[in-house]
This record gives C-alpha cells, sequence and structure tokens, in this order.
C-alpha cells in the first residue's frame, strides 16, 4: 500500500514520467492508471487492495438445497456426506443433489463438523540393531490389545518375550502406565536377570513424542544399563515374533474372556509353561547382583 501511495506522490511532483515511475516501482502502464483512476474516485480506501473473488459462481449450489443439507445434517448430527447423499437421494428422488465432497464442504461451512485435533506422531528413533544370539540378549515388551471380561472389567496384558529362546517371561495385567508396568518388570529382572536391550513399540509407557522418545520407563531401563530399542512408529512387523505370540495367547486364554479379572491373570498364569534348560539358565547368582548394584547406584544417582 505504501508503495502505491509513494508511486502516485512522485507522479504528483511531476519530475517522472509513468514509463518512468512504471520501471522504478516495477509495474505495468495497465497497472498505473487503474490505481490512478481509483485514486481519482475519491475513495478514502483506495490504495486498499480490493477482493478478487468472483461475484457471482453459476454452478454454485442453490441456497434452498443448501439449507436441507444442513437441516438433515441437524436432524443426523452424525451422518456423513455419503450417508447425508443417499438420505437426500432416497427422500427427494427428483431432485439432482451435489456430489458427496460438495455436501461435506457445505456441512463444514456451517459450522457442523468439529475439526479432528491432530496427535503428534511418535519419534523415528535411529536404530543399530544387532541381532540376538543368547538369552537375555534382548527382550520383546508389548501390551496386547486390551479386552473386556464378562463383568465388564478392562484388561491389558502386559507381555514379556525372549528374543532368542521365545520364553513368555510375563503375562501380566497392569495398567498402561510407566508407574502401572514398572513392578512388573522390576519381578522379571529379579527372576530371570537384566537383557541387554528391550524391543518395543513407540507408544506409551514405553516411548513418547518427548525429548528422546524417551518416558519415565524407558530412562529407567538406561539407568539399569538396558538399551530401549523402539521399532518404528506403525510398524508391529517390526516385532513379528512377539505380535504372533500374541495370537496363540489370544487363541488359548481370552476365546473367549475369563468372567473375572482374577480369572483371567489365571489363566495366563496357567498358559506359562515352566521351562528347563536354557530359560532356567537366565537367571544366575551374576545377573542378580548386576540388577542389585544397577538399583542401586540409580538411587545414588537421584540423591544427587
Amino acid at each position: 500500500m505504501e508503495q502505491r501511495i509513494r508511486m502516485l506522490s512522485d507522479y504528483d511532483t511531476g519530475a517522472w514520467s509513468v514509463s518512468e515511475l512504471c520501471r522504478r516501482y516495477e509495474v505495468s502502464r495497465d497497472t498505473f492508471y487503474a490505481w490512478r483512476a481509483r485514486r481519482a474516485s475519491g475513495a478514502a480506501d483506495w490504495f486498499v487492495e480490493r477482493s478478487h473473488a468472483p461475484l457471482r459462481c453459476p454452478h454454485r449450489t442453490p441456497a434452498a438445497l443448501a439449507a436441507e443439507i444442513v437441516r438433515l445434517r441437524r436432524r443426523f448430527p452424525y451422518f456423513g456426506p455419503r450417508k447425508l447423499l443417499a438420505r437426500l437421494q432416497r427422500d427427494v428422488p427428483e431432485v439432482t443433489w451435489p456430489a458427496a465432497s460438495t455436501i461435506g464442504d457445505i456441512v463444514k461451512a456451517a459450522g457442523l463438523v468439529a475439526p479432528v485435533k491432530r496427535r503428534r506422531r511418535p519419534i523415528d528413533q535411529a536404530r543399530s540393531f544387532v541381532a540376538a544370539v543368547a538369552p537375555n540378549d534382548e527382550w520383546s515388551a508389548d501390551f496386547k490389545g486390551w479386552f473386556r471380561t464378562r463383568d465388564g472389567h478392562r484388561i491389558d496384558p502386559l507381555t514379556l518375550t525372549d528374543g532368542v529362546t521365545r520364553f513368555l517371561i510375563e503375562v501380566r495385567v497392569a495398567p498402561p502406565t510407566a508407574a502401572g508396568v514398572r513392578p512388573v518388570f522390576a519381578q522379571a529382572f529379579r527372576e530371570h536377570g537384566l537383557p541387554k536391550a528391550i524391543r518395543c513399540d513407540n507408544g506409551p509407557p514405553f516411548g513418547s513424542t518427548g525429548a528422546g522418545g524417551l518416558t519415565r520407563l524407558s530412562v529407567w531401563w538406561l539407568k539399569l544399563g538396558i538399551e530401549p530399542h523402539f521399532i518404528r512408529p506403525a510398524s508391529p512387523q517390526e516385532n513379528g515374533r512377539h505380535e504372533r505370540m500374541h495370537r496363540t495367547l489370544k487363541e488359548q486364554t481370552t476365546d473367549p474372556a475369563a468372567a473375572t479379572a482374577a480369572e483371567q491373570q489365571a489363566r495366563f498364569d496357567a498358559g506359562r509353561v515352566p521351562v528347563d534348560g536354557v530359560a532356567r539358565r537366565w537367571c544366575g547368582a551374576a545377573r542378580e547382583r548386576a540388577l542389585h548394584g544397577a538399583e542401586a547406584s540409580g538411587r545414588r544417582g537421584g540423591h544427587r
């Protein structure tokens, strides 16, 4: 706007020709004459940019049809554009109704579509995974999909397996929070020793969208010397052996669900068959000492 005012002010001085002004301000002669005519009209806001929207739109949906669409949406607030179109075509088949996409635009313009809050995507962590070749090289942790017992109680089973032996370390009903699962991991560490790494997804309570993609749980793992191995977001195939175990677990213990949470936990416990040999040799005295030493170091670090 200031450039337009300066251009016509320079023109009024008589020191510049129209061609020189157009070259100086990098506008065409038609633009110069248009702004000069607008100033000559006497409008107080002659230098303000005007809307370039067309005065009329020949293919715009008639107001009567738009009002009928809005009325139907208010009657059926959970109908989407395609359902609205199907209902309108059924009720008034002689009318040529607009496309579903246009109906969606009309409903949105009427303020009848609530905006969806976008969730922050989990941080895609850098990966330098090494193949696990011995027990306790890498565990897998995940929550099997939640379900309800017959009395309506919600069940969130936390599952832990070893990547080499496929040993089912734990299946425990626990709240899907860092505070809820930490006792489960602590008990598993006491019984089977500390793994070198734990493979898990990026969601809570394992990962987050915060700094480093860590949570209180994964920070605790790091203090114990356990490296979190986060799979890529929305890529359960990177923890495929654990997901395959979930299918068998569902077939054997949750189909159908138990009557109560206690009975469901008893089914999980019964499904964990004791294993001799390699799996039992995990939990030696050296692993136990390493666990207690790491916990003591973490406590000392917390008092600094």
